[in-house]
């Protein structure tokens, strides 16, 4: 859609208000000119010279003024120029130039012949009054940024600056010097770069000098009385900066972070941005790189339902789904505030058609008319009890909610010829031995069985922990910090797989693009991470030392855990995909007629409220699982999962 012209004008005539800026450039452009005829004479112009330029002057400032007009260069603010502005004036010079050259090079008719500037004063003057202007804007902006410093608030006392260390001399190092410069009340005093390319060791980003690497941190925070230390490397991954931060904590300096470009969504890097170092960061790996036109083709203009879309996943697919514009997003939610929530969130940041429904999966009545009202044609389906030690006190609901609510909607999505199904699982659903991981497996199977029946594609997704979920262990170790303790660990040996939130979300959306129908998807989560080593971090963290400052505790292992949790059964084989991260669980279906006979007496089981026979039920119709019955938990420690990865 074009503007109005009026608009337009409005836009590119801003610049006839400040005439001191146009007689600025009018003079320069003027002085280039006549710079570069005496550059060219050796400074001894010849009368008839003299009298051409002056006849050439008004057609070559005309044109250089146009030029700098119609690619944008009067819309920059000067004292806000950037090297990003650079690209206008080099446009700008190659136009103007183009067009003086062509006019010498032609044959013009009589009279027109004193506008053909001679090409060596074209390509001088060019160069000369381009690099003035440019000039001219940096010094304002340089100007600017000087008297920015000497204005000290009358209420404010001027902070003492700490010698501060940047780690990484990349662009967000530099943006943050150049972002640090322009303050007087930063706090930061920046003393110098150290980076491990050591080809970068001994040079200079923005003016800052590059000390050394990583290994000299030491060496330089006792030379510089050093009292703090910011990483500021793009994409860093989580065992790099746990390596940094193990180096400040011997070389006794505070050590923080500016999160990554990616991270900053409104992509300025601003000194309010710097914090501490948080367990996602120790945790953090490789960016995930996503097939954008395979998820766009996928989601845009797509009405996409989401249930349970106020929990930790649900809200952050939400997110992610807005970022492909679908037609219309409805957020199902049976929780008045946490659908508040992310509602609330969603309108902030989007203009896009968000419907929020206060509605539980399992009322089938319920869910068949939302269906009828919105059309939906893609279906999150994030809403369970995923709390293990709760779902084994509370068998009934968690079969009610993760499997029969389950079956409800999916069969309601293939009924209503919705395009696809997403389930989200779980690894506790791989040779189960809680109520909460078989009951997951079970809906897998379910969810599996329903392709046979109708066109949806029907897929799961299958991945461990997210750090920051409701109900998981980081919210729970920092809250017991807080109080100074003691952090409760179940078991020294306990391992777990972590993956951040929105990293599970964008690669659950990748794998609902992948999918053909019937596949059960298997994220990559990376290296098991050990729960101790995780409340170790998470104590140093916070500046204290485990075991001298907050005690560890060892609780045992709960009914239903296991020592260490697995993607994929003996059973089961993994099968790349196109996608690095994903991978899809070569498994058995199981025939419909054993489906349909596992949910009748599991629904016989609810109806009577029998939490034995469900127990049993679950180890007959899985033979991996291994659910203990009359609540006698064999003995963990006897069970070490195999690692089948």
């Amino acid at each position: 859609m074009k503007k109005p012209k009026k608009i337009f004008l409005k836009e590119k005539l801003w610049f006839l208000r400040r005439p001191m800026q146009v007689a600025l450039d009018f003079a320069i452009l003027c002085l280039s000119f006549f710079v570069a005829y005496l550059l060219r004479f050796d400074f001894s112009l010849p009368e008839y010279y003299l009298e051409n330029a002056l006849n050439q002057l008004p057609f070559v400032v005309l044109v250089q003024f146009a030029s700098l007009f119609l690619v944008g260069g009067y819309s920059i603010i000067w004292r806000y120029i950037s090297l990003q502005d650079i690209k206008i004036f080099l446009k700008a010079a190659f136009v103007s130039g183009a067009i003086l050259i062509a006019f010498r090079l032609l044959l013009l008719p009589e009279g027109f012949t004193r506008w053909q500037v001679p090409l060596s004063i074209t390509l001088m003057d060019t160069g000369l009054a381009f690099s003035g202007l440019l000039a001219i804007r940096v010094l304002r902006r340089f100007l600017y940024e000087l008297s920015e410093n000497k204005k000290i608030s009358p209420t404010k006392h001027r902070i003492k600056p700490k010698p501060t260390l940047l780690v990484g001399a990349g662009r967000i190092g530099a943006a943050l010097v150049k972002e640090i410069s322009g303050k007087s009340d930063s706090g930061i005093l920046i003393k110098g770069f150290v980076d491990d390319d050591r080809q970068k060791v001994g040079g200079s980003v923005s003016g800052v000098k590059i000390l050394g690497t990583t290994s000299d941190l030491p060496r330089l925070v006792d030379e510089l009385n050093i009292e703090q230390v910011i990483i500021t490397i793009d994409q860093s991954e989580g065992k790099q900066i746990r390596r940094i931060l193990e180096i400040c904590r011997h070389a006794q300096v505070k050590a923080q972070i500016l999160p990554s470009f990616n991270e900053i969504v409104s992509g300025k890097v601003n000194v309010s941005r710097i914090r501490d170092i948080q367990i996602e960061d120790l945790l953090k790996r490789e960016p995930v790189q996503l097939d954008m036109e395979n998820l766009h083709e996928f989601l845009n203009s797509k009405i996409v339902l989401i249930t349970g879309a106020g929990g930790s996943i649900g809200s952050e697919l939400a997110r992610q789904v807005l970022n492909f514009s679908p037609k219309q997003i409805i957020l199902v939610e049976r929780s008045e505030a946490a659908l508040f929530q992310i509602e609330n969130s969603l309108r902030n940041d989007s203009s896009f058609s968000i419907v929020s429904l206060i509605a539980d999966v399992g009322d089938e009545r319920q869910m068949r008319k939302i269906f009828e009202k919105y059309r939906p044609e893609i279906i999150f389906h994030a809403a369970a009890h995923k709390h293990v030690p709760l779902m084994e006190k509370n068998v009934v609901e968690a079969v009610k909610n993760n499997i029969l609510a389950t079956k409800t909607i999916a069969e309601i999505a293939g009924e209503n010829e919705a395009e696809s199904f997403v389930l989200i699982s779980t690894d506790k659903a791989v040779n189960p031995v809680s109520v909460m991981g078989a009951s997951k497996r079970i809906a897998e199977i379910i969810v599996q069985s329903l392709c046979k029946k109708f066109q949806t594609r029907y897929i799961s997704v299958r991945f461990g922990n997210v750090l920051g979920s409701n109900g998981s262990v980081v919210p729970i170790f920092r809250e017991q910090i807080l109080n100074g303790g003691p952090v409760t660990v179940t078991d020294p040996r306990m391992t777990r797989y972590f993956m951040t939130i929105p990293e599970a979300a964008q690669l659950v959306l990748q794998a609902s693009a992948l999918g053909k129908g019937g596949e059960i998807f298997v994220l990559d989560m990376g290296k098991p991470v050990k729960i101790l080593d995780l409340a170790e971090d998470m104590i140093r963290l916070s500046g204290l030392e485990p075991y001298e400052d907050i005690e560890i505790v060892f609780t045992g292992i709960r009914p239903g855990e296991k020592l260490s949790e697995e993607l994929e059964s003996m059973s089961e084989n993994l099968l790349k995909t196109k996608h690095p991260k994903i991978f899809i669980g070569k498994i058995t279906e199981y025939p419909t007629e054993k489906v349909e006979k596992m949910l009748s007496e599991l629904t016989k089981a609810v109806e009577n409220f029998d939490e034995e026979k469900i127990r049993t039920l679950f180890n007959e119709f899985l033979p991996e699982a291994r659910v203990a019955v009359h609540n006698k938990q064999e003995q963990e420690p006897a069970f070490q999962a195999p690692n089948t990865r």
